[in-house]
């Protein structure tokens, strides 16, 4: 069973001189209930579906499963998803460790919402944090994209 392990930060600054890489993404949720989201996504060429579990008493680490499907079967999933669709850039921003941060900025009714996330392989990992990045959001649900499209950033 795959386990993702990561942490999460509000971005304070810029980060954008760092990037080494960026992805347009758009996802929606057939699923969005915690104990199992059901996501669609197309980044950038490629499409994937992705289940996700409950998340640990830290918010930190869950189970995860992905697979790369088709773009088009993307496409026709997201017509049966649930409403409020995700759209956003991922940026990529190397840690000295070897480690990344992926940094999403989000647009739509998310816009001005800048998040980064680094996966780590323990949740005790220890990493750099570069000075754009802010308050550690790890664990708060109303962070989660899945949560994003039913209570979007603009309606806070």
């Amino acid at each position: 069973m795959a386990k993702e392990i990561e942490r999460k930060f509000l971005v304070a600054g810029d980060f954008k001189t760092a990037v080494t890489k960026e992805t347009k993404i758009t996802q929606g949720y057939l699923s969005s209930v915690p104990e199992r989201t059901v996501r669609v996504r197309i980044k950038g060429e490629k499409g994937f579906i992705t289940i996700k579990g409950i998340g640990s008493k830290s918010g930190a680490s869950r189970f995860e499963w992905e697979k790369e499907i088709p773009v088009n079967e993307v496409e026709d999933l997201l017509e049966l998803c649930e409403p409020g669709v995700i759209d956003k850039t991922r940026f990529i921003v190397p840690e000295p460790s070897g480690l990344k941060f992926e940094v999403d900025e989000f647009y739509g009714n998310n816009e001005g919402l800048t998040v980064a996330e680094i996966e780590l392989p323990a949740e005790d990992h220890p990493f750099e944090k570069p000075k754009w990045l802010g308050e550690e959001v790890t664990g708060d649900a109303k962070y989660y994209n899945s949560m994003l499209m039913k209570n979007p950033f603009k309606d806070w």
